[in-house]
């Protein structure tokens, strides 16, 4: 496969060219990567109005992915999911002056609590049964057709894999909202590799989905696509590169596109059933320590176990893992891991106690007295958790990672909630001021 957008930012940076554009650097060397960070000078394209090289190399991921078309993004999934919330709300079939509103899975990213909050969506939020901890949980497709039918959103919004690595019935689930004639936008941020193994939402019945290349890829942190499906492109592929545009930065970065265009070769070109077999090898090693896995994703192993205490052994030997907290650790893989990095996780285990407690935490069902947009926008201080009880959340103070919420923005801060946020150690929040 070629590589439009890398060839051409290589050709550029061995000429012996006089740089009278941006960036300021001039292409000389301060990090070492300089003299190919350039902009949109004659031949590079426009992002948002592509019709050369970037168009080109868009098609190219548009084929890998088997999509109906592919964008890409250098901002990450955080600007994609507002791009294609934007563009879902934009077609909407039903437009009768009320507010939308949009179903969800709970456990979303924080980028979409914003999307919602400036297009001034209302949100009726799916609380799976089988949900465990602030990132778990997957909604079935009996859950999200009840709400469906108690709604009547535009869009049916679903993080898979979700931040532990479970992995939701996307095909039912979308046979769900054909069923309604609405679109099934997927949050695929941590799957982008999962296009290897015939998993990939868009070719499981999504409308669109978002992919965060740099997560489990080999682009550069921001690179992301976002993809529409055969079956909705005609609908959806006009108003997208609006929507990319409205939420996107004019200044791109050409490092992070020249990665997503040599993403697509290195999908053609590389195999990834040895990475497969190992982490599912290491999975059951682990399992045979007596350890507890959470998820199904093939790339991923969360542990429950106190993962706090497991971080600082981890840490102490030179592995740094993707997210913890008190009751679990979660590993990320990549085909970039190699063989040693799978031994040594082994040799390291045997040291890790399994000391997790069976901590079954639920989000609660938040009571709404504000709209996101109106609480978002709201003046507000910020004040410890503990003097929050009975106070509107502005925003809840939450790290990335995992950005996932505990409260949302215009709901009552309950007694339930600040326990929540003081066992996640979030001692701060933001409240509508009085």
């Amino acid at each position: 496969m070629n590589t439009p957008i890398y060839d051409f930012v290589k050709n550029y940076s061995e000429l012996n060219s006089v740089r009278l554009h941006m960036p300021g650097h001039k292409g000389n060397n301060f990090l070492g990567v300089e003299n190919i960070d350039i902009t949109e000078i004659n031949g590079a394209d426009s992002l948002y109005d592509a019709s050369g090289i970037i168009k080109e190399s868009e098609e190219n991921a548009s084929k890998v992915f088997k999509s109906g078309a592919s964008f890409y993004s250098t901002e990450g999934s955080s600007h994609t999911i507002k791009a294609m919330i934007y563009a879902a709300l934009l077609k909407r079939d039903k437009k009768d002056g009320k507010r939308p509103c949009i179903c969800a899975v709970r456990n979303v990213h924080k980028s979409f609590i914003y999307a919602c909050g400036l297009m001034d969506i209302d949100v009726n939020f799916i609380y799976p049964k089988k949900a465990d901890g602030l990132c778990g949980g997957c909604a079935t497709k009996e859950e999200i057709e009840k709400e469906i039918i108690n709604s009547e959103p535009f869009a049916v919004f679903v993080t898979s894999p979700n931040y532990l690595g479970e992995i939701s019935d996307i095909r039912g689930i979308s046979d769900v909202c054909k069923k309604y004639d609405i679109p099934l936008l997927v949050d695929n941020a941590h799957g982008a590799y999962l296009t290897k193994f015939d998993m990939h939402p868009i070719n499981l019945g999504a409308a669109m989905c978002v992919d965060s290349a740099h997560k489990t890829l080999i682009a550069l942190t921001g690179g992301a696509y976002l993809h529409i499906s055969n079956e909705y492109n005609d609908k959806y592929e006009n108003v997208i590169k609006n929507a990319m545009s409205v939420f996107g930065s004019t200044s791109p970065s050409y490092l992070t596109l020249a990665s997503l265009d040599l993403c697509n070769k290195y999908l053609t070109e590389n195999d990834f059933s040895d990475t497969y077999k190992k982490v599912g090898e290491l999975k059951e090693y682990i399992k045979g320590l007596g350890f507890k896995l959470v998820g199904n994703e093939p790339f991923k192993i969360s542990v429950k176990l106190n993962g706090e205490n497991a971080e600082k052994i981890l840490r102490k030997n030179d592995i740094y893992c993707e997210y913890y907290d008190k009751s679990v650790v979660v590993l990320m893989f990549s085909n970039e891991n190699n063989k040693n990095d799978f031994s040594k996780i082994k040799e390291v285990f045997k040291e890790i106690e399994n000391d997790g407690e069976n901590i079954k935490i639920k989000i609660p069902k938040g009571k709404r007295v504000m709209s996101i947009r109106e609480a978002l926008m709201s003046e507000y201080e910020e004040i410890d958790i503990c003097d929050a009880k009975g106070l509107i959340c502005k925003e809840s103070s939450v790290s990335c990672p995992p950005a996932i919420p505990v409260a949302i923005c215009g709901e009552i801060i309950t007694d339930e909630i600040v326990n929540i946020c003081q066992f996640y150690g979030i001692n701060k929040i933001s409240v509508v001021k009085e």
